[in-house]
């Protein structure tokens, strides 16, 4: 069951986040050189050096493949947001490549890069990479994928994956009449939302007892990958398939895709709220996604950013929750580019 008193604070902090007026809540502490030790865990309560950045006026911006519609959004979001507030913008995609990632922070570093803005490629191999970057001077800020550790980057902003993967599995349980046989299409295994949003899918769905699962198959986030894992289950299951939960939106393509070249047509949710699922909503081919604020989130880490670099600060804790939005037919055209407009 789902702790109601963090999912409300989690939504306010969200909402704060996104704004420009970041109040100095936190202490700077420690005011040796900025190459000298690294920073304590924040989880400890111990304090930790203030990074400078490297000394130019560089941010750079490393995400995933922008072939993903999620990605370049953030990827847009931060550079526009970066070049708003003055600085000079290197973005580059590591492809989920951790050699290529690991590249990427060298060449920041080389760069004496101000700040690095990241949505990484590992949870537990991007740590060395962020420390190296700490023990130059220059902070990492990362979004939508967090790091198995805390105190090396700065802010870690990610949106609510439990809290959106839940209400999109709530949408769908109530799509199915609350029974019915189902079909699960999971993320990266690697990736640790895959398996935030996978559990909160069961926390939900499992409360039901006529709703059962099928079978459940990586697609690895992929388009292709999906439509192939879908026709092989629909020759497998065939009409007893009576709805699919999808860990993302990029798979829920080639699902719906899948299922209309078989001629069916059943409950389909993801996660991400992208612009090709919204138009599946409003076709009737899909049923509902859960909105991932990526521009939010990128640009929030923009904004932290530039304060800490100038205050010393950025007035929020390390780990920060953006909610997502449950988009259906109902709000669909509220959606646009991953901005969802009241």
């Amino acid at each position: 069951m789902k702790d109601i008193s963090r999912r409300d604070f989690c939504r306010v902090s969200g909402v704060m986040g996104a704004g420009l007026g970041l109040a100095a809540l936190l202490t700077a502490c420690g005011g040796g050189s900025s190459d000298t030790s690294q920073p304590a865990s924040s989880g400890s309560g111990g304090e930790r050096e203030v990074l400078k950045g490297g000394g130019s006026n560089i941010i750079y911006v490393i995400t995933p493949s922008v072939s993903n519609p999620a990605f370049k959004a953030e990827a847009d979001g931060a550079t526009d947001e970066a070049q708003k507030l003055g600085y000079e913008v290197k973005a580059n995609s590591h492809d989920d490549d951790l050699n290529k990632q690991s590249e990427l922070f060298d060449s920041a570093i080389a760069d004496k890069a101000a700040a690095i803005i990241c949505d990484n490629a590992g949870a537990d191999a991007t740590v060395a990479a962020v420390q190296k970057a700490a023990e130059a001077g220059i902070p990492t800020f990362l979004i939508d994928r967090e790091i198995s550790s805390t105190g090396d980057a700065i802010a870690q902003i990610i949106a609510d994956n439990n809290q959106g993967a839940s209400d999109v599995a709530q949408a769908f349980v109530d799509a199915m009449g609350e029974r019915g046989n189902y079909v699960e299409l999971k993320g990266k295994d690697s990736d640790t939302n895959a398996h935030v949003r996978s559990d909160a899918f069961h926390a939900v769905i499992d409360q039901y007892p006529d709703m059962r699962m099928l079978d459940a198959q990586t697609a690895n986030w992929e388009k292709d990958e999906a439509y192939n894992k879908m026709e092989a289950l629909i020759q497998t299951y065939g009409s007893d398939i009576n709805g699919v939960i999808s860990g993302n939106d990029t798979m829920v393509q080639g699902v719906c895709a899948a299922l209309d070249s078989a001629g069916m047509s059943i409950p389909v949710v993801g996660v991400d709220g992208s612009d090709e699922v919204r138009d599946l909503i409003k076709q009737g081919k899909a049923t509902a996604t859960a909105l991932q604020q990526f521009d939010v989130i990128a640009r929030t880490a923009v904004q932290e950013a530039d304060a800490y670099l100038k205050e010393g600060t950025m007035g929020k804790d390390e780990k920060q929750l953006i909610p997502c939005i449950v988009i259906t037919k109902d709000n669909a055209d509220k959606l646009d580019g991953f901005v969802y407009t009241e």
